[in-house]
């Protein structure tokens, strides 16, 4: 399969969540095309089960297929830990996850080696970031935390609307007390609660999102494989959602800063788009 180098970058969330990614592909890779698909109508991911993730996942990544794109970035913790895998060996362009860039993050920046990872169920109970972790770090000690009312705060808009800080401080009541350094926020839905996380975690705690690092192997990708973009040729980025168009809509000009984003309908599982 030739791979072109102006098809877009597709991105896939379990729903606004890898927006915090797109952020960061807009700052640094701003020639390149992206397409992106929010599973909105089944969010969150973080207690379905497995067979679950596997299925919403493969339909989000073949809908990009069809659409033509170069590289699959797997935006969603959850998805990743679960799905990474198989979607590389599924398709012939290149599939990235969000972990184990978020793993070294922890570890470059940590000087005590105690991180704890908050992450949705589904990616605690995976156990993808301790492994990740350990496979650079053998002396790490993991802390790991479920912090599963994190990720319909923010796709509601209720982040935007009200004082969250009593859902935030009775989540992360149970390691605030604990030794460690540094934190991985293990959800790329997270990072829009940056600050009422940094204002609950002890003073000092060095906090990672995988947003960053993730788009710094994009980068090395397109120019390991030669298909960046030519500049001049990026096309205004696309978002559909299986969800509601405003809600999304909202957020998404919120976060991304774009005054008029094209976010459109789209049913998985079936050819087209609404």
């Amino acid at each position: 399969m030739k791979i072109l180098n102006e098809a877009p970058i597709g991105v896939i969330d379990s729903g606004v969540g890898g927006l915090t990614v797109v952020k960061e592909m807009h700052r640094f890779l701003p020639d390149e095309t992206i397409i992106y698909i929010g599973d909105d109508a089944r969010c969150p991911y973080g207690p379905r089960s497995v067979e679950e993730v596997k299925e919403f996942t493969m339909e989000m990544a073949v809908a990009l297929a069809d659409m033509g794109i170069k590289m699959l970035v797997i935006a969603c913790n959850t998805a990743t830990a679960v799905t990474l895998d198989m979607l590389r060996e599924r398709f012939p362009f290149p599939v990235l996850g969000v972990i184990e860039p978020g793993a070294r993050a922890a570890v470059d920046v940590s000087s005590t080696g105690k991180i704890a990872v908050l992450g949705t169920v589904g990616t605690i109970k995976s156990k993808a970031y301790e492994n990740a972790i350990s496979s650079i770090s053998r002396d790490a000690e993991i802390i790991p935390l479920a912090c599963p009312e994190f990720v319909p705060l923010v796709e509601s808009g209720q982040y935007k609307q009200m004082d969250i800080r009593p859902v935030m401080k009775q989540s992360l009541e149970p390691i605030v007390h604990l030794e460690f350094d540094t934190a991985i926020l293990g959800c790329t839905h997270y990072p829009l609660l940056y600050d009422q996380i940094q204002e609950q975690l002890p003073v000092g705690v060095n906090i990672v999102s995988s947003a960053y690092e993730t788009v710094q192997d994009v980068e090395s990708t397109l120019s390991g494989l030669g298909i960046a973009n030519i500049p001049g040729a990026r096309k205004e980025s696309i978002f559909y959602t299986t969800g509601q168009l405003e809600g999304f809509k909202s957020i998404a000009i919120d976060w991304l800063g774009i005054e008029n984003p094209d976010v459109r309908h789209i049913v998985l599982g079936e050819p087209g788009c609404q």
